[in-house]
């Protein structure tokens, strides 16, 4: 019986393979960690490792640049509002702006779940757990993605529901993508697309394939988590139970709770310029909230200045009134009022003659 009990304990210890764990504990991606093992940088009790598809049960003994690996932490997710101009990626050999400038300090590693082009703004979700972020990323999850699209040209909406079929664009072949026309400003019109796939430049070559031209393109959902009114450049933390409630139900659309906000650190290199700009849009706002009462207290002054309306009077003191004579009338009444005219006999009213009853 002991013998079929230690033969029957690895059966119950579940392996992985040693990229996938590194991924999950928040090391690395997946494809860096295969560079790093090539590399030689992770080793297993102080030899170096050879291949990503090693099999361990855990992480105990594995170290990365002579350090222990921690035990993975729960998982945690973030929203972040990616700005247009910036790329998805740690660095660019170019020396471009990547998320990675526009993130504040002190977070944790994050690993972006997919990409955003550099000029697609929108929500883009940033994660410490390897596993989650495959579990993201793969369409066999089925996890949806909305964007909305400002695009120049002319389409109409039953040509846009063809793509519920899905479309092939040279070769390759793209899912199903539910489209729908939002509102047109002249030849300009705004587009809304879901679709449960993250090709690479996908929705716009969708687009362009129908003769559309986008000058603008942005992620508003993914999954359950939306952007809603993270400003670009903003983070915001996921609840660790709704993180929990996605994990279970991965094609669940409503979360109870909405993600909680960060706090937003400048970007190193523009702090100061921060701080000069912070003084003026103080100084702009402040006539804002004290106009209302300034417009209120001038009206006051000018009501209290301007005199009571009443009669006028006239030069000699007499008052204006008007009667209900006629102009030559009232300008005779002026002057016999100055004896510059003697009054007139008034003029009696010719009665109108009266028909019989009874005469048509």
């Amino acid at each position: 019986m002991p013998s079929s009990s230690r033969a029957g304990s690895p059966s119950t210890t579940p392996l992985h393979r040693i990229a996938k764990l590194l991924a999950r504990a928040g090391v690395a991606s997946r494809r860096e960690i295969e560079r790093m093992i090539a590399d030689g940088r992770v080793a297993l009790a102080g030899a170096p490792v050879e291949t990503p598809a090693t099999l361990l049960p855990s992480l105990e003994g594995v170290t990365v640049d002579g350090a222990p690996v921690a035990a993975p932490e729960p998982a945690r997710l973030f929203l972040f509002h990616k700005p247009t101009g910036v790329l998805t990626t740690e660095r660019d050999p170019k020396g471009r702006a990547t998320i990675y400038d526009r993130l504040p300090k002190g977070l944790p590693r994050l690993m972006p779940v997919g990409r955003l082009d550099l000029n697609t703004e929108g929500l883009l979700l940033m994660t410490t757990d390897g596993g989650l972020k495959r579990q993201l990323e793969l369409p066999a999850t089925g996890v949806e993605r909305a964007y909305r699209a400002r695009a120049y040209g002319k389409v109409s909406q039953p040509h846009l529901e063809e793509l519920i079929h899905g479309v092939e664009i040279e070769g390759v072949r793209y899912g199903s993508i539910d489209a729908n026309i939002e509102r047109r400003t002249g030849a300009n019109l705004w587009i809304e697309l879901i679709l449960k796939e993250g090709k690479n430049r996908e929705v716009r070559r969708v687009l362009e394939h129908l003769g559309l031209q986008v000058s603008r393109l942005i992620r508003t959902r993914y999954g359950p988590f939306v952007l809603g009114d993270l400003a670009p450049g903003q983070i915001g933390e996921v609840r660790r139970h709704d993180v929990e409630a996605f994990q279970a139900d991965p094609t669940r659309r409503e979360l109870p709770q909405p993600a909680r906000r960060r706090g937003i650190a400048p970007v190193e290199g523009q702090q100061a310029q921060v701080h000069k700009e912070m003084p003026a849009a103080r100084a702009v706002a402040a006539p804002q909230r004290t106009a209302p009462r300034k417009v209120e207290e001038a009206g006051e002054r000018k009501a209290a200045a301007k005199p009571a309306k009443g009669p006028r009077r006239r030069a000699d003191g007499s008052l204006a009134v008007r009667d209900s004579g006629s102009r030559g009338a009232r300008t005779r009444s002026f002057r016999q009022d100055r004896g510059e005219e003697a009054p007139r006999p008034a003029k009696p009213r010719p009665t109108r003659p009266t028909k019989p009853k009874g005469s048509r």
